[in-house]
C-alpha cells in the first residue's frame, strides 16, 4: 500500500503522442525500523489517463507493476540508477463505516488496468471490491 505524494503529472510522447504519467508514492519499509521509501510511479496509455483522473496528492492507492532500472549520467561525471514502477493496475483504497455501524471498517477498492495487459478486460474498469479489514489472510 503506498500514499501519493505528488499529484500525477500526464504528458505526452512525441512521436505517437500515447499518454504518459509518472507521480511519486511513499510506501513503509520491511521492517518496523525502516523508514518511508519513495518510488517514481509510471502508468502509459488509459491506465495514464485512469491515474491523473482518480490519484490525489495524500490518497492510498495499491498498485500493480513491474521494477524497472534506468542508469544515466550525471553531470558530476558518474553514472546514477533510478527505480521506477511501470504501473499495470491500481487500485484507489477508500476506507468506509461497515454497513451495522460497528467499529470494523471497510475498505473499498476501485480496480483501474492498462489496455497493455494481455488480460485486459474493460468491464473490470471501475469494478468495487469490498474487503473487510479484519478478514484479510495477508497481515499487512
Amino acid at each position: 500500500m503506498a500514499k501519493v505524494i505528488s499529484n500525477p503529472e500526464l504528458r505526452y510522447t512525441s512521436d505517437t503522442q500515447k499518454e504518459v504519467t509518472q507521480m511519486l508514492v511513499e510506501f513503509e519499509g520491511g521492517r518496523l525500523e525502516d523508514s518511508f521509501r519513495t518510488l517514481k510511479i509510471v502508468g502509459w496509455g488509459n491506465l495514464a489517463a485512469n491515474m491523473k483522473t482518480n490519484c490525489h496528492e495524500g490518497d492510498m492507492l495499491v498498485i500493480e507493476g513491474r521494477l524497472s532500472t534506468n542508469t544515466f549520467e550525471r553531470k558530476e561525471g558518474f553514472k546514477e540508477k533510478r527505480v521506477e514502477l511501470v504501473a499495470s493496475n491500481f487500485y484507489p483504497i477508500h476506507k468506509s463505516s461497515s454497513p451495522d455501524n460497528s467499529n470494523n471498517s471497510n475498505v473499498n477498492l476501485d480496480m483501474y488496468q492498462s489496455e497493455d495487459d494481455s488480460n485486459y478486460n474493460p468491464e473490470q474498469l471501475n469494478s468495487s471490491v469490498t474487503v473487510a479489514e479484519n478478514d484479510d489472510p495477508i497481515p499487512f
